[in-house]
């Protein structure tokens, strides 16, 4: 019996088997990532140029410094809110010419937090955060996004906060630049369109670089290289070189140093905090989901990939780069594309170097809608529709705290949005009994049982804020104590969605490391939705319960029925009875009768109910009752 094949490692070994796969995968991330980086660039304020460095010092710097396989580092939208943030304050403060600077100078500030960050193995901190606030936090990201941009899209200037930026989206529909918008929005339908595509083969070809290869012929096409104006409607035009993406005619003219002296005052670190925080939030759920997606199954030190990204934007700072993480989108198509080892990474940003240091000349043929265009189309899957509609699915509670956090962002910023979600999470589980003890400190007792199995009795609740020293009496088990552990929730009054998810991801963890952990107990709790992650509360759930009182003779029939539609069981009871034409006849005698009783769930309900409206009540006399009525075990019926 042979062994399986190690899984490629990114080594001079890995590199010397996998090199074709990594460059081919690098090159293709490369035409993804060039667009990308230059949008995301304009967008938080910065030069189009600033997040290119990004994207090249983060593959150069992180592909030695990381474990991680396939992630790519580099610009994320995420992180737009925060960037441009800190260069409005900044201009506020000490005028537009130096907030570039002083926003690099916070970045290396940040960069040496993530360092530290990673030194003293804080990255399980990434796993505090309840997954319904962050999904909000990120969906809030996504409409900040597209409100920005979409004047940009349709050639308009528009400025103010976020709200302000939604009010005026009608006015810059009806003023918006002809020429422009058309570019803008040809980009868009191109972006949403191709996704919708029935060929495979025209589905895998990157929709942002279908977007520059479209836009480039139409900019030359309305001399946008030229200032000049233009009539459409009696309307007079103007566009110009300001609609094209501005880069610098030497890569190394474009470096530019950091400014410290915003580090003096606590606006500086304010913005210093957001970006390692909310940075390294990103970058740790990013770099959790890749591992997920890695088909050989690797796991990212995630304490060393933190110190990776510190260092990668520590450097980026100091020439002028945007904050970087590992990004999620350019991650996929990594994988998607074959990436066989961290090897693509480097490739990529090799690509990324050398064609900006030969060709910049094109990249400022790249109309700025064009790009805008791409960015609304990233907002727009950061806060598309699916996401609400996956909060409801898991729990109506977690939809108002997905919403809570995102109105909150829009209203204040990042960090107070997330912390009012984080306490709208609090007043939830306080409110289902959970007892402020037990809010961060789990009460948990260890049992040894035989052949090495141990279970763990959870008592109280297990909710996202104590779910990580949870995690590691779980993990000790796993390690010291016997590779089959048992986390017994018998006697938990909630188990919250967030620490329902974890659970799962880890249990997989522990099957890749040849351990397994059992999740037992839940059996007397009841879901608040019927997803499978939902949180579970112990006590008493409501399920419905349908009566029928029929003639004996129909008893059988209706059993049968009713188990070939998918009830799991039934109570029947013979019982005498008489209708209201009997009861109204003088001298009636008594029928015999059934009372069947069954407790279904209300999709199975709805299903035995038609059954009775289509074929047997047109037929026969019987009588229908449903009630709700409340069980002990849900999961029995």
């Amino acid at each position: 019996m042979t062994s399986a094949a190690p899984p490629p490692q990114g080594n001079l070994e890995g590199l010397r088997r996998h090199y074709k796969a990594d460059l081919t995968s690098g090159f293709l991330v490369f035409l993804i990532a060039l667009p990308l980086c230059l949008g995301i660039s304009l967008a938080c304020g910065y030069p189009a140029i600033a997040g290119v460095f990004t994207a090249i010092v983060g593959a150069l710097v992180s592909t030695f410094l990381s474990n991680s396989e396939l992630t790519i580092k580099g610009p994320a939208a995420g992180l737009i809110v925060i960037a441009l943030g800190a260069i409005t304050e900044f201009t506020q403060v000490y005028g537009a010419e130096r907030a570039y600077q002083l926003a690099l100078g916070v970045g290396v500030a940040a960069g040496v937090l993530q360092i530290l960050f990673g030194l003293f193995r804080t990255g399980v901190l990434g796993e505090f955060f309840p997954t319904s606030a962050v999904h909000g936090m990120l969906a809030a990201i996504g409409v900040i996004i597209m409100a920005k941009q979409i004047h940009i899209t349709l050639g308009v200037e528009a400025k103010g906060g976020p709200l302000e930026l939604i009010r005026e989206i009608p006015h810059s529909i009806a003023h918006a630049n002809p020429e422009i918008a058309f570019i803008g929005v040809v980009s868009l339908l191109i972006l949403f369109g191709m996704p919708l595509l029935k060929s495979e083969r025209l589905r895998k070809i990157p929709a942002p670089l279908v977007v520059v290869l479209v836009s480039i012929p139409l900019g030359v096409l309305f001399d946008l290289s030229h200032e000049h104006t233009y009539t459409l409607f009696d309307h007079r035009y103007k566009v110009g070189e300001e609609f094209l993406v501005a880069v610098p005619k030497s890569l190394f003219s474009a470096i530019t140093g950091p400014d410290f002296e915003a580090l003096k005052t606590f606006v500086g670190w304010k913005w210093v905090l957001m970006f390692a925080l909310i940075g390294s939030l990103e970058s740790l759920l990013s770099a959790k989901a890749v591992d997920m997606l890695d088909p050989h199954q690797r796991k990212t030190n995630l304490d060393r990939d933190m110190v990776a990204v510190g260092v990668g934007n520590t450097i980026a700072s100091c020439i002028g780069g945007l904050p970087m993480i590992s990004e999620i989108v350019r991650s996929k198509a990594n994988i998607d594309n074959g990436a066989q080892t961290r090897f693509a990474n480097f490739f990529h940003g090799l690509f990324l170097l050398v064609f900006v240091a030969l060709l910049p000349a094109l990249i400022h043929r790249i109309p700025l809608a064009a790009l805008s265009a791409m960015l609304v189309y990233t907002g727009f899957r950061l806060a598309s529709p699916s996401e609400f509609r996956h909060a409801f699915e898991i729990g109506k509670e977690q939809l108002a705290i997905f919403v809570a956090t995102l109105i909150a962002v829009l209203a204040t910023d990042l960090l107070i949005g997330i912390g009012i979600g984080i306490a709208v999470k609090f007043l939830i589980h306080m409110s289902n009994g959970v007892p402020l003890r037990s809010l961060f400190r789990p009460t948990v007792e260890v049992e040894q049982e035989e052949g090495g199995r141990c279970r763990l009795l959870a008592t109280d609740a297990l909710v996202f804020s104590n779910w990580i020293p949870f995690k590691r009496r779980i993990e000790q088990a796993g390690v010291s104590e016997g590779k089959h552990v048992i986390v017994d929730l018998a006697r938990t009054r909630l188990v919250d969605h967030t620490v329902m998810e974890k659970l799962h991801a880890l249990r997989r963890e522990f099957e890749q490391a040849g351990r397994t952990l059992e999740i037992d107990g839940l059996d007397m709790h009841h879901g608040l939705s019927e997803h499978d992650l939902a949180a579970r509360r112990r006590g008493l759930a409501p399920i419905r319960r349908l009566t029928v009182v029929c003639e004996r003779t129909l008893e059988e029939q209706l059993e049968g029925e009713f188990l070939r539609l998918g009830v799991s069981g039934y109570t029947s009871i013979p019982c005498r009875g008489a209708s209201r034409t009997t009861v109204a006849g003088e001298g009636a005698d008594q029928v015999e009768c059934a009372r069947i009783e069954f407790v279904v769930q209300p999709g199975l309900l709805e299903a035995l109910l038609e059954y009775l409206r289509q074929e047997v009540m047109p037929k026969h006399s019987v009588m229908v009752c449903v009630e709700t009525v409340e069980v002990t075990r849900v999961g029995h019926f």
